[in-house]
């Protein structure tokens, strides 16, 4: 571990800097020195360093002004002061100024050695909050969109590109990926935020149904309309519709949608009074619009006016590295009563892994609740998981026809696994991976692996 700590060591005494680096690097640090401020300053800037040990008295820029300077450089280097003068005063104003400790010269190499090495813990530590803290941030900024993989990145990405366009958008994937949690981070992140934001499932109604849902009546429009009915595009307007499964609409739906996106107007079936609406239109489909098209099953105008922007979102088969952060999102939001603490198994969360989710994200989120049901246990195991998911794992070992993953890809999944083995022990896990843990951090930030997949559960 020693070796992962990069020392300053800044001190005008040319002797005791020499002897204290040279100690300090014997025992495993690794060590930079610096005579004054300006240069530790310097030293910081140009370098990735975790702990400097600061002599208070100095000529020219004293201790305390280049502790300052260091920590509007980087704050969230750790500073230990040095000096020979120990007093109350000093310690006092040492921690005061934001230095993690307090000690005295000449240094007992025993009790610095403890202390450097738990200034780098509090400052690992300290990272590991603010990616969280993130982490967090960006889930509640999303509304629930789930994941690190470069897949949602792209997707998040898009999301902010459009929210503000005020286009109509086309979200296109298979059922579960979560074209609904899309479609409302995209009108919450838009101007229309605090307007109406409205839902329909297309394919869950039959045409003249639908067609009463969208556009209203008037009182007396058929046997039965007794009073006038708000469709929902009235009320939608000045905000957001979303259309699900826009691809299972009529041809006669289809007409009169195209004539709301040409005109912006409509008519409550039974009336013959235009009605003016500001909605923005949000289409969402499993169904491969490009074919239907091609097969005149849906019309290339209406095609044309949806796809002013489109979005494909992946199913999960094709981004499975997100799918431990999706499991422990689901558990910690469970609303099953006394099963908020559970834990997964490392052998649980394989099998998750190796199955193809063709409910994608749904169909998840069900098989999670249903371990959760079944565990009997402070955690999920393999057993609590349904037959085909256990099955699947066993099926993929002697599955020698699959395609083959990228290097970097198939370490990135080893790194994860290791992980979930040690608990999230970043110690334990550089040791098995034979890397410093120096080398596993850069790696978690290369290859974008959450913290909550690798805090230090050790207290």
């Amino acid at each position: 571990m020693k070796e992962d700590i990069a020392v300053l060591l800044v001190d005008d005494d040319d002797t005791f800097r020499e002897v204290l680096s040279e100690e300090l690097a014997s025992i495993g640090f690794n060590v930079s020195i610096a005579a004054n401020g300006d240069e530790a300053r310097k030293l910081v800037a140009e370098e990735n360093l975790n702990v400097v040990l600061l002599d208070i008295k100095m000529p020219g820029m004293s201790g305390f002004d280049t502790m300052v300077a260091i920590k509007d450089i980087n704050p969230e280097i750790e500073i230990i002061m040095l000096t020979a003068y120990a007093t109350v005063d000093n310690a006092i104003n040492s921690m005061k100024q934001g230095a993690y400790d307090f000690i005295t010269k000449p240094c007992n190499l025993s009790e610095l050695e403890t202390i450097i090495t738990k200034a780098y813990e509090k400052q690992l530590i300290g990272k590991e909050n603010i990616m969280l803290k993130q982490e967090l941030a960006r889930r509640e900024e999303f509304q629930g969109i789930i994941g690190h993989s470069q897949a949602i990145k792209n997707v998040l990405e898009l999301i902010n590109k459009v929210a503000n366009a005020q286009s109509t958008v086309l979200i296109m994937g298979e059922s579960g990926v979560g074209k609904e949690l899309v479609a409302r981070a995209i009108h919450h992140h838009s101007p229309m935020k605090d307007r109406p934001f409205v839902i329909i499932d297309c394919g869950s109604l039959q045409e003249n149904l639908l067609e009463n849902e969208l556009f209203g009546h008037e009182k007396g429009a058929y046997t039965g309309a007794a009073s006038r009915k708000h469709g929902l595009f009235e009320v939608a307007d000045t905000g957001t519709l979303v259309m699900d499964e826009i691809g299972e609409i009529s041809p006669a739906i289809q007409a009169k949608m195209l004539r709301v996106m040409d005109s912006k107007t409509f008519r409550r079936m039974g009336s013959t009074k235009d009605i003016r609406v500001e909605v923005r239109i949000i289409a969402a489909t499993n169904r491969d619009l490009y074919q239907m098209v091609s097969n005149g099953q849906f019309r290339e105008d209406l095609f044309y006016r949806l796809n002013v922007f489109s979005m494909s979102i992946p199913p999960l088969r094709e981004r499975k590295e997100d799918i431990p952060l999706l499991v422990q999102y689901f558990m910690e939001n469970t609303s099953i009563t006394g099963k908020k603490n559970l834990s997964i198994t490392d052998e649980a969360m394989e099998r998750l892994m190796a199955y193809s989710w063709p409910g994608n994200i749904r169909e998840l989120q069900n098989v999670i609740e249903r371990a959760i049901i079944m565990s009997e246990d402070d955690y999920i195991s393999p057993k609590d998981l349904p037959t085909n998911i256990r099955r699947a794992a066993h099926a993929g070992e002697n599955d020698e026809s699959g395609s083959l993953l990228p290097l970097k890809e198939m370490e990135k999944k080893y790194i994860i696994q290791v992980l979930q083995r040690m608990n999230g022990h970043r110690g334990k896990a550089a040791k098995a991976l034979n890397i410093s843990e120096r080398t596993l951090y850069r790696k978690l930030r290369e290859y974008s692996i959450p913290d909550t997949a690798s805090i230090d559960k050790e207290s």
